[in-house]
């Protein structure tokens, strides 16, 4: 299965790249070594070594590490990934483009681990450190909107960019680590109801002012039709699942992905490749199109 992924964003890869001047490793080989790292979970030093290499699938000697750890970090090779996500997305059957779905997952890393960027925050049901993992998903393999943060960072504080920045209009359910009147307001700015369960269900509003998009929700949520579609929200569960679960998934992070901007091209790698995943299961033939 790892093989049959890369296989299929290489091909991606190599029609987005026909158009860009090609030296030694043209930027698709630079990402090509990079997912067959990412896909084995294993660092890029590994992906480097030509004996982890089918021979079929590598006929001549690899980038040396020292290169790929240059050209991993250039505007071309970022661009490129950007360029991916976005053709991933465009072809993706999205379904219920009316309703969206925001939460957000802790990507742990060790305790002693001395990487600057990782913090101390709020996990799975406990203090961990490492980062936080955002997304606004469409109902589609890809979210349609994700960021990364330390763990320290308050969901509602990256939430807030997410929003700004997501396309139509329509309702965006999340939990009550969202009830927020800021998030409320900026989500009805953008044409969306924010619909999120109450931080403290069964109490007052008190003498304060909230957002009348609050209040909204409140009010969608005691209705049949408020209480059926906030049930949509348990789909997130299924995508953050999907993502962790399958071989090669984004799951802990390993101890060679620490610093935020490493931290973060390891998330859209996985990100990615388990698009693809989902689209060859759901749409074969979109799948072999890319």
């Amino acid at each position: 299965m790892e093989r049959e992924l890369w296989e299929s964003l290489w091909r991606l890869m190599t029609i987005l790249c026909n158009y860009l001047p090609r030296g030694r490793f043209g930027d698709d080989e630079i990402l090509a070594v990079y997912f067959w790292a990412v896909i084995h979970d294993r660092p890029v030093s590994w992906a480097c070594d030509r004996a982890h290499w089918p021979r079929e699938l590598m006929r001549h000697a690899p980038p040396s590490q020292p290169t790929m750890s240059r050209r991993l970090r250039t505007a071309s090779v970022e661009q490129l990934m950007a360029s991916l996500e976005s053709h991933l997305l465009a072809i993706s059957t999205i379904k219920l483009l009316w309703v969206k779905v925001i939460d957000a997952k802790a990507l742990p890393v060790g305790g002693p681990s001395k990487d600057p960027d990782a913090q101390w925050g709020r996990g799975a049901c406990s203090v961990q450190h490492g980062y936080k993992f955002h997304a606004v998903w469409g109902f589609g393999p890809l979210p349609i909107a994700w960021g990364l943060a330390p763990l320290n960072v308050s969901e509602q504080r990256l939430a807030k960019d997410l929003i700004a920045d997501l396309p139509g209009e329509g309702y965006l359910l999340g939990d009550s680590q969202f009830d927020s009147n800021v998030l409320y307001d900026a989500a009805a700015k953008v044409g969306y109801q924010l619909v999120a369960a109450r931080q403290r269900p069964g109490t007052g509003l008190g003498h304060r002012r909230h957002s009348p998009h609050r209040l909204r929700s409140m009010e969608l949520l005691r209705r049949p039709f408020g209480k059926a579609l906030y049930q949509l929200r348990a789909h997130i569960e299924h995508y953050f699942a999907g993502l962790t679960t399958f071989v090669g998934g984004l799951g802990p992070l390993p101890f060679w992905v620490r610093r935020f901007n490493r931290v973060r091209m390891w998330v859209q790698a996985k990100l990615l490749l388990n698009a693809v995943r989902i689209l060859r299961r759901t749409n074969p033939s979109l799948a072999a199109s890319s």
